[in-house]
């Protein structure tokens, strides 16, 4: 296996919007009940907003020449509560015959040393609590916990 990570180029950009499209759902905690079209129009505005950024920075890995996975990085968004400048993961996804052989990592560790490059101060991402084995794999590449997000549902609103 050749894992290789990459800046995207413009032919990637079909592959990006398709695996997008295709880990939308998954990027979601349940409990946050949406349907796939939401989580689908909500990758959509991200990757807009991300590709009007000129700080934006996309990476593609690449396993055995075949694309496998690919993150977006902003790095010109400062923190929201310190307004410090940082790096921020807003998207990772892998294709599913690819997870567990690097590929997230590689991404990860390739967004590290870019951000290290621009001397940016922190990295920082979000990840749902229910997404394990991201969580693990952030977790030992050395990020931290720094903020929890809470959600508590409140009923349908159609029961309202």
């Amino acid at each position: 296996m050749t894992l290789n990570v990459r800046l995207a180029r413009g032919d990637d950009q079909s592959f990006i919007e398709t695996l997008g499209l295709e880990t939308a759902l998954e990027t979601v905690s349940p409990v946050r009940a949406i349907t796939k079209d939401v989580a689908d129009q909500a990758f959509r505005r991200l990757l807009t907003f991300c590709r009007e950024r000129a700080g934006t920075v996309i990476f593609v890995a690449d396993n055995d020449g075949q694309r496998a996975g690919f993150l977006v990085m902003l790095t010109d968004v400062p923190d929201d509560v310190t307004h410090i400048r940082q790096a921020f993961v807003a998207y990772v996804a892998v294709r599913s015959e690819d997870r567990g052989h690097g590929v997230g990592r590689a991404l990860i560790e390739a967004a590290i040393a870019e951000g290290q490059r621009r001397n940016l101060p922190h990295i920082s991402l979000m990840v749902s609590a229910n997404n394990v084995t991201a969580r693990e794999l952030y977790e030992s590449e050395h990020f931290l916990h720094d903020r929890i997000l809470m959600c508590r549902p409140l009923g349908s609103a159609e029961a309202s």
